[in-house]
């Protein structure tokens, strides 16, 4: 299993339109081949900052999630309300508390 997790820092007057391209496109996301989990948070201190918390059963899922259509609008929609880049980091999980 992929965890992908991806800083995003939005205009804080495009807080709202981000929000809303996200409710609508969420379960989309996550029913895509080869999603597990998606999650989205918002920091405390700084409302203009997000991160999105997903989980892919493989490399290869993420890859064809990126690459799909239904990316590519998403993703063409979301980035004009950008402060800043994003950043994004795959990572494993080393440690799972039960």
């Amino acid at each position: 299993m992929l965890v992908r997790i991806v800083k995003l820092v939005f205009k804080p007057e495009n807080i709202s339109s981000f929000e809303n391209i996200f409710e609508e496109s969420k379960d989309q996301i996550r029913n895509f081949a080869g999603c597990q989990h998606l999650e989205l948070f918002q920091d405390k201190n700084d409302k203009t900052t997000f991160f999105t918390y997903s989980f892919w059963e493989t490399e290869n899922a993420l890859e064809n999630y990126r690459n799909s259509e239904f990316f590519r609008k998403t993703w063409s929609k979301t980035k004009v309300l950008f402060a800043a880049k994003p950043e994004a980091w795959s990572v494993s999980k080393r440690f799972i508390l039960n």
